[in-house]
């Protein structure tokens, strides 16, 4: 439940709000017991995993304050909806779904890996992205995307687009070191010259990153 109240950090009051493959439906419950939303959707492709978000939220239900779709991705989400979050899903998978819909006017992405591509993918399309960071929780990291459909594209340098535009975030900077140690140990391994110099010029490039926000 940790990972769920962080993500839900990241969440903007607004007055429509939906949860793209919600699962147990907790970051909806999350919006409307604090009233950051008058009306919500929740959407799985799972009609299984639908029920247990459906349980957990038949009072709002039963108040017309919740909506629950059994749909592929934003297939049944009005475009129009304020605010969407889509998080537990591979990058890959995020992408096909706004590709086969829309980008929301405002969304929080979570990726659970591929988080470079959804960044590609974004800037491609002109959205805006004011939070790209990382956020930890029971000793793993996580991504999250913050952004709107329009607005002005950060300037991403390679850098960036490997780690996201806010480097000197605590959680940013520890995926990095974690990330930085696991390369380390990969040269204990018995590695082709290539691999091995791979993985040095990767090392050299996290180093540099730390160091250049530590100063």
């Amino acid at each position: 439940m940790d990972r769920i109240y962080k993500l839900c950090a990241y969440l903007d009051p607004c007055e429509s709000f939906a949860d793209i493959g919600c699962d147990h439906g907790y970051c909806t419950r999350y919006m409307l017991e604090n009233n950051m939303c008058k009306s919500t959707v929740i959407s799985d492709i799972s009609e299984k995993c639908l029920e247990k978000a459906k349980k957990l939220l038949s009072a709002y239900i039963s108040q017309n304050r919740v909506k629950a779709v059994c749909c592929n991705g934003l297939s049944q989400i009005d475009e129009n909806t304020e605010q969407v979050l889509i998080a537990g899903m591979g990058g890959e998978e995020i992408i096909a779904i706004l590709k086969n819909a829309f980008i929301p006017k405002s969304f929080v992405l979570q990726p659970m890996k591929n988080v470079r591509l959804v960044r590609e993918y974004l800037i491609s399309c002109g959205a805006e992205i004011s939070t790209d960071e990382y956020f930890e929780s029971g000793g793993k990291f996580y991504s999250v995307i913050k952004g709107k459909k329009e607005g002005k594209t950060p300037d991403y340098a390679a850098v960036t687009l490997e780690f996201g535009i806010n480097l000197t975030c605590e959680g940013t900077r520890g995926y990095i070191a974690r990330e930085l140690d696991k390369k380390r140990g990969y040269l204990e391994r018995n590695l082709g010259k290539k691999a091995r110099e791979d993985i040095l010029r990767q090392i050299k490039f996290m180093e540099e990153v730390l160091a250049s926000e530590n100063k």
